[in-house]
């Protein structure tokens, strides 16, 4: 008896498409909270990073020679430095002579070495250097005092140590009145103007920063994805909730929240809410307490400025994340001053989403290794 062929049903795409997207006038973008597509932003640095990299994915300390320090030019290539160590030796020694003369020259030598053992204060305070592991705070507060938005871009990338972290120099130079009068405010008669100038070394976090700049573009430019409720929700808010919702409506919608304002009702209670659509995502539920958080937060907000529930500003850091950076990726000089140029753009630079530190302070190059408060011609050396 001949075999009976298997009968096959058709097969059938499992896809589930999404929901149309609309882009808005604004640079916002919609976007599934949960996709893990990074490839939407080419200009990123870790796309331009794959795009460069000839190196495997995952590097090892064996894949680089010296893996501590890895200093690039524009074009990725290494940079050779000579030292005349001999030349170095010569400077120093004619400093030294410098100093013993000047004590013999009738100067009290006493008054010499107390400004030789006169302890510098520091250009920053020890709270925002490598040593505080414990006070966060105290290191935002001591970074926020004395670097500037400006500085970041204004900061020269020294290299890459370690293949995750990435030394900066900031150099400025304020005048700054030298006597005449008590309090030093105002010049006077026998006050001098004087250059201060800093010199300091910072050390950032490649991941963290470039997380937090990721982080903050989606905060400021993501619309969420919203669902059309079957029958629209009537919102029961206080007067200052419902006048905070209606000024914000743009806010709200950017949230995935659309909101319909009806008009005075027949019992003149005033105008009435009511939702129309909320926030879908593949595994995150929105609800009203999503929407109650951001009328909340809006409200000591001014009016259109973005904010976002917790759940959201939670899949945006985890998103953030992956399109990151990450620690043992070597980066060229242009990469790197990509991610240093970026923390001059974000509100807050000193955190990444999930509370690790973008930067601290290394040293102060002025004071480091001397106590004497006379400045090196460095020019003599080269």
């Amino acid at each position: 008896m001949p075999e009976t062929p298997e009968r096959r049903l058709p097969s059938k795409s499992l896809a589930i498409d999404k929901p149309s997207t609309t882009t808005s006038s604004t640079d916002a973008f919609p976007l599934f909270l949960d996709d893990d597509d990074d490839t939407d932003d080419p200009a990123s640095v870790l796309n331009q990073v794959r795009a460069t990299s000839k190196s495997p994915t995952k590097i090892t300390r064996k894949d680089v020679h010296c893996p501590e320090i890895v200093k690039t030019d524009k074009d990725g290539g290494d940079i050779i430095l000579k030292v005349d160590v001999d030349r170095i030796k010569d400077v120093w020694l004619t400093k030294e002579k410098h100093h013993r003369d000047r004590g013999r020259s009738g100067v009290d030598k006493k008054t010499v070495q107390n400004e030789a053992e006169e302890e510098v204060q520091p250009s920053v305070s020890v709270d925002a250097g490598i040593s505080n592991t414990e006070d966060d705070a105290s290191a935002v507060d001591a970074l926020a005092r004395v670097i500037e938005k400006k500085d970041f871009a204004e900061m020269d990338v020294v290299g890459q140590f370690n293949l995750g972290f990435i030394v900066v120099r900031r150099r400025q130079s304020h005048s700054v009145v030298v006597g005449g009068g008590d309090d030093n405010l105002d010049s006077g008669p026998g006050s001098v103007e004087a250059d201060a100038a800093l010199d300091d070394l910072f050390i950032v976090d490649q991941h963290a920063a470039d997380e937090k700049y990721n982080f903050e573009t989606l905060q400021a430019t993501t619309k969420i994805q919203s669902q059309k409720l079957f029958k629209p929700r009537s919102l029961e808010l206080t007067a200052s909730d419902e006048m905070t919702a209606v000024e914000n409506i743009e806010v709200l919608r950017q949230n995935g929240f659309e909101v319909e304002i009806e008009e005075e009702d027949s019992d003149g209670h005033g105008s009435r809410l009511k939702l129309t659509a909320q926030p879908v995502s593949k595994s995150t539920v929105f609800d009203m307490k999503d929407l109650e958080e951001i009328i909340h937060l809006l409200r000591d907000r001014p009016s259109g400025q973005m904010v976002r529930c917790s759940k959201a500003r939670s899949m945006f850091a985890s998103r953030a994340c992956r399109k990151s950076v990450m620690i043992g990726m070597p980066l060229n000089q242009q990469q790197m001053t990509t991610v240093i140029r970026h923390m001059g753009t974000m509100d807050q630079p000193w955190n990444c989403p999930h509370g690790r530190p973008t930067m601290r302070h290394l040293i102060d190059i002025k004071t480091a290794g001397s106590t004497l408060k006379d400045p090196v011609d460095w020019s003599s050396i080269c």
